[in-house]
């Protein structure tokens, strides 16, 4: 055998972007020495494994996604050599993939990964970041080792280990009238113009807190960039629901936007871990669930105000 394994990542990473100047991002590598791997893995296969694009980057060939699907087997399994060398050695060693749901990512994944990584040296983090049911599926094709997600529709065949609740509450502009208010009611809200995460399960999730009380929403405008809905929130379009409390109550424009507590016994999204089923988990997973156990839960999330902390006496 005449290529290596980071000649092999290589491929992998320029595969997933597209691109070698993006690939170079993603490593921190410089872009010859991708471009000079890739060669290298086409020659000793004897195989093209990308077409050129002029201006417009890679596509893979055929072959090249056929043996993309190989090439992820095999670092797999070069990474599994560090897990059972750390099991035998008793040290916690290797890559962890690790999956995280976009609406947390940017406020939990930088410090949890940050401690973690400080814990255990030895280890490295390679993130994820998606929506729900694309993390699911990556977990069953074993492109991730766990994810952070929330507990709605975890299907049979996945464990979930909680770690904190999240009630809904309501986000509205610095101007808004209803800023005022010490708490409202979904009921109050029902005529008013609703811009709705719209992110798979969590859309559903937001809707069906209405439809449990015979309620139909205004919807005005739908997203999946839980930043740009802040703004407009912010720049008085309308008002939105959100579990997660960012630490920060300014929008990317720098406007300010209100949480004002959501009236009623509604269920909270439970922030937790997820993994697929199976007879032994390794040292490596087992280490970092119980990480996420001693540094998550309704006393402290990183970068958010934790439930604890943000929870106001409901007089309505």
């Amino acid at each position: 055998m005449r290529y290596t394994i980071r000649q092999i990542e290589y491929f992998i990473a320029t595969a997933e972007t597209g691109s070698i100047t993006l690939a170079s991002e993603r490593l921190s590598i410089s872009q010859p020495s991708i471009s000079t791997a890739i060669t290298h893995l086409e020659q000793e296969l004897e195989t093209q494994l990308f077409v050129r694009h002029h201006a417009k980057g890679l596509s893979l060939t055929p072959a090249g996604r056929t043996l993309l699907v190989e090439a992820k087997l095999l670092v797999q399994q070069a990474e599994y050599m560090y897990t059972l060398a750390s099991e035998v050695n008793d040290k916690i060693r290797g890559q962890l993939s690790l999956g995280c749901l976009v609406t947390l990512a940017s406020m939990i994944m930088p410090e949890l990964s940050h401690s973690f990584t400080s814990a255990f040296p030895a280890t490295k983090i390679a993130q994820t970041v998606s929506n729900h049911e694309e993390l699911l599926e990556k977990l069953e094709r074993v492109e991730l080792d766990t994810a952070i997600t929330y507990n709605l529709s975890v299907p049979d065949g996945f464990d979930f280990l909680p770690l904190a609740s999240l009630p809904p509450h309501v986000l509205v502009g610095e101007a808004s009238p209803l800023a005022r208010h010490s708490s409202i009611s979904l009921t109050e809200l029902v005529n008013e113009p609703l811009i709705l995460l719209d992110l798979p399960i969590s859309r559903e999730y937001f809707l069906d807190l209405f439809t449990a009380l015979g309620l139909k929403p205004m919807i005005t405008t739908r997203s999946p960039h839980q930043d740009v809905i802040r703004t407009m929130v912010a720049n008085g379009y309308g008002y939105t629901l959100m579990n997660v409390r960012p630490r920060s109550d300014m929008a990317m424009d720098g406007r300010r936007v209100v949480r004002v507590p959501l009236s009623g016994d509604h269920k909270p999204m439970v922030i937790g871990v997820v993994s697929l089923k199976q007879s032994r988990k390794s040292r490596l997973v087992e280490m970092f669930e119980r990480h996420c156990q001693s540094f998550i839960s309704d006393a402290y999330i990183p970068g958010m105000v934790a439930p604890v902390m943000g929870r106001r006496k409901i007089t309505k």
